[in-house]
């Protein structure tokens, strides 16, 4: 069996050790005689594969106490209505528009109270992240809210926005253990797994206790409260169960590779390898500002339209799969999430100098 260099941006590649230990389980679960998928989330054993997931995602980002740790579903386009509907109460919020997702979630806001587009990179097409040292923050915010991660341009804040007091929300769903983070400043903090840490179906939330609260806006369906989750272990009702196992396994071999300090170091040697690349290349043209460079998603161009067709074809032939940038930026995008080996960017990059060379 032949495996791709998969460069998706999610879902995306998964461990090859996970892979194939919860392939060996599939059909019988540690002498269970049954898979996970069959498995009740109210049986005991679930529930130990649970805790145990729960337990070593805590030891990794090492989660304060008064944080609790919510496994969701409903994606990050959920979360986009779930935040003002928790946590607008004086109907304001504060956002700073990076992508396309900060966009949406922005737009989202906008149906349950006053947003705020305090800072945007929009005028240079999201290349950069713009600087967030003196903000004007609203006096009567409720929040200030990031895309820490620009999956589709390749941007990713280095610095944590002074939010000048108020509570700081950030999606993380595409650098999610990919390095070391300060839960305790955030007041909430979410992401989707499947850029970084799992299958598709599952998100993650860290939530400070005090933002666990019954005053929501009105009309806040059951399923859209946080309390709802915090106050049933995650399993208010059927939680996508395979998906967090997965995850578990991921966490595990996380803690196995040495932890987050391990993979920050690792993921920026892998992405130096393809900067480097990029920033001596007569061809290829890196587009994100070098100050606001995502580790995890490259993107570069040729300039040229049919160039870019005709690299993303030959290297996908060459076994360098989904290449393409996101449909809204065309273009080439490389995610180089914890699971892509460095031995895949190194080989990328000699695919796109012997593509240089007889492209010039």
């Amino acid at each position: 069996m032949k495996r791709v260099y998969n460069f998706s941006a999610g879902p995306a590649i998964l461990p090859e050790d996970v892979l194939r230990e919860a392939a060996e389980e599939m059909l019988d679960y540690r002498g269970c005689g049954m898979s996970v998928m069959e498995m009740s989330h109210r049986s005991k054993m679930y529930q130990n594969i649970f805790d145990e997931a729960e337990s070593d995602f805590r030891e990794l980002l090492n989660i304060p106490d008064n944080y609790k740790v919510l496994f969701m579903q409903g994606g990050a386009h959920l979360q986009f209505s779930m935040i003002p509907m928790n946590f607008m109460k004086n109907g304001v919020a504060d956002y700073i528009v990076t992508g396309q997702w900060a966009k949406r979630a922005f737009e989202e806001a906008k149906q349950y109270g006053t947003a705020n587009a305090i800072a945007s990179s929009a005028d240079k097409t999201f290349s950069y992240i713009p600087d967030c040292s003196d903000l004007p923050v609203s006096e009567n915010a409720d929040y200030v809210y990031i895309c820490e991660n620009n999956t589709i341009y390749g941007t990713k804040f280095k610095t944590l926005p002074n939010t000048k007091g108020k509570n700081l929300i950030s999606d993380v769903s595409s650098c999610f253990l990919s390095e070391p983070m300060d839960v305790s400043r955030y007041a909430y903090v979410y992401g989707g797994v499947q850029k970084n840490i799992g299958p598709a179906g599952v998100v993650i939330g860290i939530i400070r206790e005090d933002m666990i609260t019954e005053d929501v806006l009105p009309g806040t369906p059951t399923m859209c409260r946080f309390k709802t989750h915090a106050d049933n272990g995650s399993m208010y009702n059927t939680p996508p169960c395979y998906g967090i196992y997965i995850c578990g396994k991921v966490f595990k071999w996380l803690k196995n590779m040495g932890g987050l300090e391990e993979m920050q170091k690792r993921n920026i040697e892998k992405a130096n390898v393809l900067y480097d690349f990029l920033d001596q290349s007569k061809l290829f043209i890196p587009n994100v500002a070098k100050d606001s460079r995502s580790i995890m998603n490259v993107t570069f161009v040729t300039g040229n339209k049919e160039l870019d067709a005709k690299f993303v074809a030959e290297a996908a032939a060459a076994g360098f799969d989904n290449l393409k940038g996101h449909r809204s930026v065309g273009g080439m995008r490389a995610s180089i999430y914890n699971a892509m080996p460095k031995a895949g960017v190194e080989a990328l990059v000699d695919f796109m100098d012997q593509f240089e060379k007889n492209n010039r």
